[in-house]
């Protein structure tokens, strides 16, 4: 596959990201709710996806979702339940960087969940799933796929970049040597959770350019938004000010110049 060349892809994404935006007016006025699952293997471009969908959006309407471990009293409680708390009400988007598919993945491969636990879980959350549509909430789940050689470059780049050093985790390094694992582990999830209420879409991501633009345009085109006229707003004139004098500038304790320090 033949990388986006970077012209054509940013004129795209600039225009998907517009697009973005509407569906957020959308979402705020229609009182919809959305949730969009982003998983994947490590190094896949989940958190390079993320970052272009939220760019230019709200934050009090589109949050991430990124949970740590679950606390140990997080680890009593029904599996699904520390999740539920972060859905999204009326006229929110919800984007979750990974999610309760935690269990089917590396919970599983690393031991971190009984049997029990995992079957338990394969089990139950199709059903979740479906309750949530049912209640009305738009679900949209991604898979972002790379190869091994792909991933091992990655990682590579990571190790070598100190500003991208703190992406790179023991666990990281070890989905290496569980590769056929995790692959087992992906393609058993699949077969139990992909169903006609929540599908899995799957997103190539050898070129991070190709995933991104391919994944937005994917959500635009399944969401049923309608662009919003846009509210009209008056632009008010600043009133004279009224006898009050505000303090010397001196008396306040400013930011050093350190941009005067740039230039020649």
């Amino acid at each position: 596959m033949t990388r986006l060349p970077r012209k054509p892809y940013e004129k795209e994404l600039l225009r998907l990201q517009g697009e973005l935006v509407q569906m957020q007016e959308w979402v705020r006025t229609s009182g919809a709710r959305l949730v969009v699952i982003f998983e994947g293997r490590d190094a896949a471009g989940k958190g390079g996806a993320i970052k272009r969908v939220t760019e230019f959006l709200n934050p009090r309407i589109c949050r991430i979702v990124a949970l740590p471990a679950p606390s140990e009293r997080e680890r009593t409680q029904w599996y699904f339940q520390r999740y539920i708390e972060h859905l999204p009400a009326a006229g929110e988007i919800v984007l979750l960087d990974r999610s309760w598919y935690n269990r089917a993945g590396v919970e599983r491969v690393m031991g971190f969940c009984t049997p029990e636990e995992y079957t338990r879980f394969l089990r139950q959350c199709p059903v979740f799933e479906q309750l949530l549509v049912e209640d009305g909430i738009l679900l949209r789940k991604y898979w972002f796929s790379v190869s091994d050689s792909e991933q091992e470059r990655r990682f590579r780049g990571r190790m070598e970049d100190p500003m991208r050093q703190w992406k790179l985790s023991p666990m990281d390094l070890e989905s290496i040597t569980r590769w056929s694992e995790y692959s087992q582990a992906k393609d058993e999830m699949f077969a139990h959770t992909d169903v006609a209420a929540a599908p899995w879409l799957v997103v190539e991501a050898e070129d991070k350019r190709r995933a991104r633009i391919n994944m937005i345009a994917h959500l635009l085109g399944s969401v049923p938004w309608q662009p919003v006229p846009p509210r009209v707003l008056d632009f008010p004139d600043r009133p004279p000010l009224r006898g009050y004098r505000r303090p010397p500038r001196e008396l306040f304790r400013e930011v050093p110049d350190h941009a005067a320090k740039l230039v020649n």
